[in-house]
């Protein structure tokens, strides 16, 4: 049984009634169980899913990374990182790159942790774990500042809006072909994209206009999936591709696998992470460690 993380009522009482739905579904979300004991300890991260109320409507903070950075440069991405040997677990990662990356006050009275959600897998085959919080104090937001060399620009999109893309219509979005929107499509479009080293599996690349560069990739499914959750609805669009693998047991499987090829072919064993698992969608608590 994955934790309820407690929420003050006087917080939830800041946010409309259907707003404090959605969080209520997000706190009472149980994720797929993991047990990452086995996994390098090195390919973990965590990520900050921070949710406000603007204007009676659900948004979430997101970033985009800076252009001199050599993985993924200019594309948008949640406050997050790798898990650092001194985090007590995945939530201390994801508030600790918060705060490095866009100055979130660290320990903050007013950002409240409503759930984790399952581990996503990146391209460079880290696990990242979304942590998804409620924020109640508007005004950190004008306060917040980019880390120079880590993230260029901040800003918010409706979540709503990735369930129902045209929902964004009313934002200031990016113009159309230019360059943080070369698309044909107003508000979204996919792409199905073979994975031969994911048992040939596929997957489908959604993209959605922003006021920023395109929301895409490992972003814009946790935002997918955290907005099913919130919202207790289904996509406007279809969401998976022929053959994409939808739980996270079997991409775990096949990532352990190819670990257990590595540390034989190169004859050393990877140090492992000691993880308590039991998060829904994710990881509950990472104690992390290194096993001899």
């Amino acid at each position: 049984m994955a934790r309820t993380y407690e929420i003050p009522e006087s917080a939830l009482n800041k946010v409309s009634e259907r707003n404090r739905a959605c969080i209520q579904r997000l706190r009472q979300h149980q994720p797929e169980q993991v047990d990452l004991t086995d996994y390098p300890t090195n390919k973990l991260a965590a990520v900050l899913v921070l949710l406000f109320e603007r204007a009676g409507e659900l948004h979430v903070l997101l970033t985009t990374r800076d252009k001199s950075l050599r993985a993924h440069p200019g594309q948008v991405a949640f406050p997050g990182g790798k898990v650092d040997a001194t985090d007590a677990d995945v939530i201390e990662t994801a508030y600790r790159e918060a705060h490095e990356e866009v100055g979130l006050p660290r320990h903050f009275a007013h950002a409240h942790t409503v759930c984790t959600l399952r581990p996503y897998i990146a391209s460079s085959k880290l696990l990242v774990t979304p942590v998804v919080s409620l924020l109640t104090d508007l005004s950190v937001l004008d306060t917040l500042v980019p880390s120079p060399g880590e993230v260029d620009r901040i800003f918010e999109h409706p979540l709503e809006a990735v369930l129902d893309p045209p929902l964004a219509a009313k934002e200031n979005l990016a113009p159309k072909g230019s360059e943080d929107w070369v698309y044909e499509d107003d508000f979204h479009c996919f792409s199905d994209i073979d994975l031969p080293w994911l048992a040939n599996s596929t997957y489908r690349m959604h993209r959605f206009r922003s006021t920023a560069f395109a929301i895409k990739g490992l972003t814009s499914d946790i935002l997918i999936a955290t907005a099913e959750i919130a919202y207790d609805g289904t996509t406007t669009y279809e969401r998976y591709a022929p053959g994409q693998l939808r739980t996270f047991a079997p991409i775990l499987r096949i990532l352990l696998e190819q670990v257990a090829v590595q540390d034989a072919v190169s004859g050393t064993s990877t140090p492992r992470a000691q993880v308590e698992v039991g998060v829904p969608s994710g990881i509950q608590k990472a104690v992390i460690g290194l096993q001899q």
